[in-house]
């Protein structure tokens, strides 16, 4: 089964990293990648520009609107998206907490359901 795990992170905390541990969180994030690889549990994973460079779409009345920004402002923003493939709930919420953006933040795990055409 697909569980979708959307990873929130608290922007500030990741822009105060030094160098350092930016690298370390990069690489520890290729280590995570390549573990999920390896096992067969990953089916994509994308990262997400900053919460700032956000436009939100809404129709109103009819109307398309848009406004800059996500659509809640928190403390924490959407900022990547993890599809897996997992046994059940509890292999996804495993493999989930073992991202490297969970210590800034959190990881939401839902299952993922196909769309009929």
């Amino acid at each position: 089964m697909k569980y979708g795990c959307l990873i929130y992170v608290d922007e500030a905390r990741l822009e105060a990293l030094t160098d350092e541990e930016r690298a370390r969180l990069r690489a520890a994030s290729r280590e995570f990648e390549e573990e999920l690889r390896r096992g067969g549990n990953l089916v994509a994973w994308e990262t997400l520009g900053p919460a700032r460079t956000a436009t939100t779409v809404r129709r109103r009345g009819g109307r398309l609107v848009t406004a800059d920004g996500p659509v809640a402002e928190t403390a924490e923003q959407l900022g990547g998206l993890l599809i897996l493939e997992a046994r059940d709930l509890n292999e996804a919420l495993r493999l989930a907490s073992g991202s490297p953006a969970s210590r800034f933040g959190g990881v939401e795990v839902r299952p993922v359901r196909s769309v009929t055409r």
